[in-house]
């Protein structure tokens, strides 16, 4: 069995929910591609060996460079904050490096276009971490409209909202300062994917972006006030690519809603609801039968649903949120093992970025704008 050993830079969230996943991953799924974990990069020497003891990595470093330069080291994983994607995954694919990149993918749309195209450039494979759309329940959703079982979609309504900054209290920090780490920069992308994924490309969007909490209280000095200078939330009236209408709202305001990553789709035979925060269920409504009878009708995930027996064999029983990550690094696995790319790559992630440009310039000229 042929083995890969896997770089993860970042040990926070995300570089552990990564690191946890490719543990894991070679048991779960049977890859042909058994992982591992060779090198694990933070910003100190002592952190970095003291997390790549917990995460189970054989060697660590302060330093990405010499990560991505080992030779150990043949694919990399890049869970390091925004502003370094790019120049990570540049060096990365200079050495031929196979990479999954954290979104969004880079801190402005030239960063996320310059790794798209030297990626493409070089032949390397690819992927970026949209994981949500990875549930089970979202990939049978997708299999369902592919086969045309709602009929004709007329409509699409999808939200990414969180309330983690809806507390006026909340001091500032680095999600509220610039423009990449405010609501579009952050949760936007995940939610664009996601209705990018079930009913194609958006083509023009109508957008409206808000700051709604403009000061905070200094981090420093909780008696000060700092001015926020990114966005809370944002909504957008968009047309699909092949007509369909849509309406899409991220926020981290939205006081009560922890994991809104939510979507309602309609059709002329039928209709789909999904709330993540209930992940292992989906609401299918058929237009067929007595009209007394009708009504949406709530699906449990089971090991009829993609990537689902894997976890367990009992329907109902569920998957969760470091399950989508495994199943992510099951895809990455088999990309690199056929070296064929695996959904989404860098240009999928940079058809989110496009979007995102777009909504911000409708903003700003208060008209649609193409995407």
């Amino acid at each position: 069995m042929a083995k890969i050993g896997i770089g993860v830079i970042g040990t926070g969230y995300m570089g552990k929910a990564h690191s946890v996943a490719m543990n894991a991953v070679g048991a779960i799924f049977d890859t042909p591609l058994k992982p591992v974990c060779e090198m694990l990069c933070a910003t100190t020497e002592s952190g970095a060996a003291e997390k790549a003891q917990a995460f189970g990595f054989n060697r660590s470093t302060s330093d990405w460079r010499v990560l991505v330069d080992d030779p150990a080291v043949e694919a990399i994983v890049i869970a390091s904050p925004q502003s370094t994607h790019k120049d990570i995954a540049l060096a990365a694919i200079a050495k031929s490096k196979p990479v999954m990149c954290e979104k969004p993918m880079g801190a402005s749309f030239e960063e996320a276009k310059a790794m798209t195209e030297a990626a493409e450039k070089a032949g390397v494979v690819n992927m970026v971490g949209f994981n949500y759309v990875r549930t089970p329940a979202t990939q049978y959703a997708r299999q369902l409209l592919q086969n045309g079982d709602i009929g004709e979609v007329t409509w699409f309504r999808g939200e990414h909202t969180e309330d983690f900054m809806a507390d006026t209290s909340t001091p500032a920090n680095w999600r509220t300062r610039g423009r990449a780490t405010g609501t579009m920069g952050d949760l936007s992308s995940h939610m664009i994917n996601c209705a990018i994924a079930l009913m194609g490309p958006i083509a023009t969007v109508n957008a409206d972006i808000e700051t709604v909490h403009k000061q905070r209280p200094s981090e420093s000095n909780p008696d000060q006030m700092e001015e926020v200078t990114n966005d809370d939330h944002a909504h957008c009236l968009c047309r699909f690519a092949n007509g369909v209408m849509g309406h899409l709202y991220f926020s981290r305001v939205s006081t009560g809603r922890k994991m809104g990553y939510a979507y309602e789709i309609s059709g002329t035979r039928g209709a789909i609801r999904f709330d993540q925060e209930d992940q292992n269920a989906l609401w299918l409504y058929r237009m067929e039968g007595p009209e007394a009878e009708r009504g949406f009708r709530k699906i449990l995930t089971g090991p009829a649903h993609p990537d689902y027996f894997e976890f367990c064999q009992g329907p109902g029983h569920g998957t969760g949120y470091q399950d989508q990550l495994i199943i992510e690094a099951k895809d990455f696995l088999n990309a690199i093992h056929s070296g064929k790319p695996q959904w989404p790559t860098f240009r999928d992630a940079l058809e989110v970025t496009e979007v995102i440009e777009a909504m911000w310039k409708s903003h700003d000229s208060r008209q649609w704008v193409n995407v």
